[in-house]
C-alpha cells in the first residue's frame, strides 16, 4: 500500500509541476525567451494569496486575486523588460540573464515585503483528507489534480480552436510574417506571458496550501518543469504535462529505495540518459523551438 500511496502522491505532484511546465513551454515556444523569472512569479502569486488570507480575505477571493496579480506581472514583464531588450537586439543570453536578474528581484521583494521564513496558510480545511480505500488525498491535492487536468485541456482547446489561440499559433509559426500581416506579435507575446503567469499561479497557491511557502525554493520547481518540457518535446503541451507526471512519480517512488535527498538527483540522472538517446524529446511539436 505504501507504493500505491507514493505513486498517487507522485501523480499529484506531477500535476502541479505539469502546470508550471506547460505554462513555461507555452511562452517559450511562442517567443523563444527563456523566462527564468517564471519561478519568481510562481513565488509572488503564492505569497500574495497567503497575505490576503492572513488579512481575512476568503480563500477563493485571495486565489483569484493572486491569479490576476500574476497575470499583470507577466504582462508588464514582457512589455517593460523583454520587449525593450528585443528592440535593442539583445541576444538570447542577455535576455536570460535579465530574466535571472528579475527572478532575484522578485524573490527578494517577496522576502522583504512578507517574510523570508517558511509560512503556512491558516486554513482548517487544508489538513482534511479524502480517502479512497487505502489511498488518501488532502483537499489541496485533490484540487491540484482536478484543476490541472481542466486547465491543460482548456489551454489545448483554446490554442487550437479560439481566434486568439489561432493568432498565437500563427505568430509562433512565423513572427516576421505576423508583423507584416498586422497580427501584432508584440501584443501577442505580452498576452501569452500573462496567460502563462496566470496558469503558474494555480499550482503555486495550491502547493503552498498543501505544504508551505518559502521565497527561494521555486527555482528547483522550475528546473524540474523545464526538464519535463524538454523531455516531453518543446512546444508539446500534453508532452510537457505527461513527462512532469512521469518524473514526479519516479522521484516519489524512489523515496522507497533511497534517501529523499537523492531523489532529485535520480530525476536529473534519468533526464540526462533520456536526452542522450532522444534529444528532440518524446513528442515533436510543429511549433517547437530548439534549446
Amino acid at each position: 500500500m505504501l507504493y500505491l500511496q507514493l505513486f498517487i502522491d507522485g501523480v499529484v505532484s506531477g500535476c502541479a509541476i505539469g502546470l508550471v511546465s506547460v505554462s513555461f513551454s507555452y511562452f517559450y515556444a511562442t517567443t523563444g525567451t527563456f523566462h527564468v523569472a517564471h519561478a519568481g512569479i510562481y513565488t509572488l502569486s503564492a505569497y500574495v494569496s497567503w497575505w490576503l488570507v492572513a488579512n481575512g480575505v476568503p480563500f477563493m477571493a485571495a486565489f483569484a486575486l493572486a491569479i490576476v496579480a500574476a497575470a499583470a506581472v507577466g504582462y508588464l514583464t514582457q512589455r517593460l523588460l523583454y520587449e525593450r531588450l528585443a528592440r535593442s537586439s539583445a541576444s538570447p543570453l542577455v535576455m536570460m540573464i535579465a530574466s535571472i536578474g528579475l527572478l532575484t528581484v522578485l524573490q527578494n521583494v517577496v522576502a522583504i515585503m512578507f517574510t523570508p521564513n517558511i509560512v503556512q496558510f491558516d486554513l482548517p480545511w487544508r489538513l482534511s483528507h479524502l480517502s479512497f480505500g487505502s489511498i488518501s488525498l488532502s483537499y489541496p491535492q485533490a484540487l491540484i489534480a482536478v484543476l490541472s487536468l481542466v486547465i491543460v485541456v482548456a489551454l489545448v482547446l483554446f490554442s487550437r480552436h479560439s481566434t486568439l489561440g489561432k493568432r498565437i499559433r500563427a505568430v509562433t509559426s512565423n513572427p516576421d510574417l505576423a508583423e507584416i500581416t498586422r497580427l501584432a506579435p508584440k501584443q501577442v507575446f505580452a498576452l501569452v506571458l500573462a496567460i502563462s503567469s496566470a496558469i503558474v499561479a494555480v499550482p503555486a497557491v495550491l502547493t503552498g496550501v498543501d505544504q508551505a511557502l518559502q521565497p527561494y525554493t521555486s527555482l528547483l520547481v522550475l528546473l524540474t518543469a523545464v526538464i519535463a518540457m524538454i523531455a516531453g518535446g518543446i512546444g508539446s503541451l500534453p508532452g510537457a504535462f505527461g513527462m512532469s507526471i512521469v518524473l514526479a512519480v519516479v522521484q516519489s517512488m524512489s523515496v522507497a529505495f533511497m534517501s529523499g535527498r537523492w531523489s532529485v538527483a535520480a530525476v536529473f540522472g534519468i533526464f540526462i540518459v533520456f536526452i542522450l538517446f532522444r534529444p528532440q524529446g518524446l513528442f515533436r511539436s510543429r511549433f517547437g523551438r530548439a534549446v
